[in-house]
């Protein structure tokens, strides 16, 4: 199993703490100069030199053709940049209804998914059938050959240092090993994480920057979520159970919730719940939330107001968490909104309306970055993550295996 440099000793954690943040600073602004990563970084030159000789021997950097400054002033210098033929991540993604897997390179573009549905299969059998798939695209792909690692992302109660899925009431999944799974298989470090911290710092590496400051994610989907960082540092919580608010009550709801009580936000708002009632108006033929929001984004009402209603509930929910960390931004993951603007615009008034911190909405609330591929994307992000954060630990790990 990946341990990474939070449990190793003082010197290597500051040694792993100084080239990632190296790494971060090529990923935002490279390709750059020496001199300027030592600037953005605060390190010294000498460990900015030292630094970049190691990440371009372990192939994550690779310097440019020689340059010179645009006012064709001072000395030319080698500019480095990320080199993307180093590998690729695999991303796994365990929702209701299917599992995502998908390969991604180190900039956090995804190059291919694939979505795998779950039918009646049990645990052991639905990551069997995700590994053997993972496989298959490791194989079509040209990089397959070279994966760095492996992230997986699902709902629920997940513990990181373990890679193991504690519980996913939703799948029926109790002290599931992941990560050792995967590991096992593929020779590779694979870590788990929770949807939604994963996709905070997916934001943080590749997304809006502002992210960086605060940001609270919340996932709206069969399971509904959230997540909360502090500048870079995301909070996991005792045991790995922060951003628990599947349970929150929804005044005036009374739809029955799988923990014996009435009116909790998941019960009300998820996907389960807007596509029964969808099917059950005879809006859609198959219980899939992708076909109702198809007809809700051509124009249906019927649709369009089972999804602004759900907007109007999540602004609500939303609105007392917003005040209480106060974040820099409150990003959603919800495929409805995404392709309907109206509800957007519900949902970000609701939070004005109830919220006593949150006075600009449309700079506030905003959308995920990732909502082209979210799932993939989570998955990526738990493995780019842990890349980006110490890169030695990881590819040690990929290297001796």
């Amino acid at each position: 199993m990946l341990v990474l440099s939070r449990a190793s000793s003082r010197p290597q954690r500051r040694r792993a703490v100084s080239v990632g943040s190296l790494l971060r600073v090529v990923l935002e602004h490279g390709p750059l100069p020496r001199s300027t990563m030592a600037r953005l970084t605060g390190l010294s030159p000498a460990s900015v030199t030292g630094h970049t000789a190691e990440l371009l021997a372990l192939g994550l950097l690779t310097e440019l053709p020689e340059a010179t400054a645009a006012n064709g002033m001072g000395r030319p210098f080698l500019p480095v940049d990320l080199d993307t033929s180093v590998g690729i991540v695999a991303g796994i993604h365990y929702a209701i209804p299917h599992a995502t897997v998908a390969l991604l390179d180190i900039r956090g573009r995804v190059l291919v998914e694939r979505r795998i549905p779950h039918g009646d299969a049990g645990a052991d059998r639905i990551i069997e059938r995700s590994a053997d798939a993972l496989a298959g695209l490791l194989y079509e792909h040209p990089q397959g050959d070279r994966l760095l690692g492996i992230g997986i992302a699902t709902g629920g109660w997940v513990d990181r240092d373990h890679g193991t899925i504690i519980e996913h009431p939703m799948l029926g999944w109790r002290q599931v090993p992941a990560g050792a799974i995967f590991s096992r298989r593929f020779g590779v470090p694979a870590l788990a994480d929770s949807h939604s911290r994963a996709l905070v710092r997916a934001e943080q590496l590749f997304g809006h920057p502002r992210s960086r400051e605060s940001v609270l994610a919340v996932f709206v989907g069969n399971v509904v979520d959230a997540a909360f960082a502090l500048g870079e540092q995301v909070h996991h919580g005792p045991r790995f159970q922060a951003g628990s608010i599947a349970h929150l009550p929804v005044a005036g709801s009374t739809e029955p919730c799988s923990c014996g009580r009435v009116g909790c936000l998941q019960a009300t708002v998820s996907e389960r719940r807007l596509v029964r009632r969808a099917h059950q108006a005879g809006l859609i033929a198959e219980r899939s939330v992708f076909e109702l929001v198809d007809i809700a984004a051509a124009g249906d009402p019927a649709a369009r107001e089972l999804f602004r209603r759900r907007a109007e509930v999540v602004g609500r929910a939303i609105a007392p968490i917003a005040d209480l960390l106060n974040p820099e931004l409150v990003l959603l993951v919800e495929p409805g909104l995404a392709r309907l603007p109206d509800c957007l615009a519900t949902l970000r008034e609701a939070v004005a309306r109830h919220s006593a911190t949150v006075t600009d909405p449309d700079r506030t609330v905003l959308m995920s970055s990732f909502m082209d591929a979210p799932l993939a994307m989570a998955g990526g992000a738990v493995m780019l993550d842990a890349l980006y954060t110490d890169p030695f630990t990881v590819l040690a790990f990929a290297e001796a295996s």
